[in-house]
């Protein structure tokens, strides 16, 4: 298949241990076997008894039905387990289901800055893909009445990152709403990529929640500190495509290793203790940032960000590229540059990594940098 290189995934891998201050990162701070127990007050001899007694033989092939349900316990009463299926990943989940929908003749409609598998996989399967882009003027918004002028009878999907994949960004209840009408009108599907859900003090609304024919697409390695389980998870209320993408995860993976859907089903069983740990790691780092960004005349915030990671536009004539690579040359501060999310001028800044004092010290060395461009 010829398709677009992975920009974010061939920035960030191989400088990802280069950088001294690494602000790349879009995780929560990992927890290690040992913190996941404490902090899920799981019984340690339990678990390994539980663990030595597994077969090596394939696991579940929809989902350990324990992790379904705590999956399914993620959303309001719309979801059940029948309607959780467990992948390898939340990049799995994503090309499961743009490889079971997508097909020359359709299009599928892209709300921008997001994660390119959202826009280069359909492309690369012979769709039309149709870009809004947030980003294109002076202030970040979502123009909705923009992206329903985008929809028609061949729209197969409306793809978005909620919140947004590098912004931030949460769409309200009412604009999931809004989204969710214009593609009843043609029949068309939502996915919502929500791999950084959950980190508001408010419930934060799914759009499986809100319509039928949403898709979402997730995994434990963001708000839930444990992205080397590798487990992801697509949810959908409607079961016509089930088999459609069991199909292609037939194709993709088999099935997922149980030891890892255990860790996992235990984690999403105690999500609440997961939120709470990673909301307060990210809110006052995020407070660092915004309280820097006042003495930075250059930078602009795209907008107010319920994830990890915030979204910064700047003035000065460098290419976003370029930009990166004299910060890390200089400063030795790794940021993912906004060519990885189809912008100029721009960058994301993650947070999530639970160090105040090593935050505040890769700022001062950002700082110092924007402060020689200026000269």
């Amino acid at each position: 298949m010829n398709i677009e290189r992975f920009e974010l995934e061939f920035w960030l891998n191989p400088l990802d241990d280069k950088a001294k201050y690494n602000f790349g990162s879009s995780c929560c701070k990992p927890v290690t076997v040992s913190e996941m127990l404490d902090l899920t007050g799981t019984d340690q001899e339990a678990f390994f008894r539980e663990i030595e007694s597994m077969s090596l033989h394939y696991g579940y092939f929809e989902g350990m039905p324990r992790l379904k349900q705590a999956i399914a316990g993620l959303y309001t009463q719309a979801v059940t387990p029948e309607m959780v299926l467990c992948v390898h990943g939340g990049t799995g989940a994503n090309s499961i289901v743009c490889q079971a929908l997508c097909e020359p003749g359709n299009n599928v409609v892209c709300i921008l800055p997001s994660y390119q598998q959202h826009y280069s996989i359909p492309e690369a399967l012979g769709c039309e893909v149709r870009i809004f882009n947030c980003g294109a003027g002076e202030e970040y918004s979502v123009d909705l009445n923009k992206v329903r002028a985008m929809v028609d009878q061949n729209t197969k999907m409306i793809c978005l990152t909620n919140p947004g994949n590098p912004t931030g960004y949460t769409f309200t209840k009412a604009e999931l709403e809004e989204l969710t009408d214009m593609a009843r009108e043609t029949g068309a599907y939502i996915v919502s990529d929500e791999i950084y859900r959950g980190l508001s003090t408010e419930y934060m609304y799914s759009i499986c929640d809100l319509y039928e024919k949403g898709i979402v697409t997730s995994s434990t390695s963001k708000v839930f500190s444990s992205a080397g389980t590798r487990v992801g998870w697509i949810v959908t209320r409607d079961l016509s495509i089930k088999d459609a993408l069991m199909n292609l995860r037939s194709y993709n993976s088999i099935c997922e290793g149980p030891i890892n859907e255990l860790i996992a089903a235990i984690i999403l069983e105690k999500k609440e203790i997961f939120y709470e740990r990673n909301r307060k790691i990210v809110e006052e780092a995020r407070e660092i940032l915004h309280q820097w960004l006042k003495g930075q005349p250059h930078l602009r915030l795209a907008c107010n960000s319920m994830g990890p990671t915030s979204y910064i536009y700047y003035d000065f004539d460098i290419p976003a590229q370029q930009f990166a690579e004299d910060l890390l040359a200089r400063k030795d501060v790794l940021v993912c540059q906004g060519g990885c999310f189809q912008q100029d001028k721009s960058f994301r800044i993650g947070y999530g990594f639970g160090d105040v004092e090593y935050f505040k010290s890769g700022l001062a060395r950002l700082g110092e940098y924007l402060a020689e461009l200026e000269q």
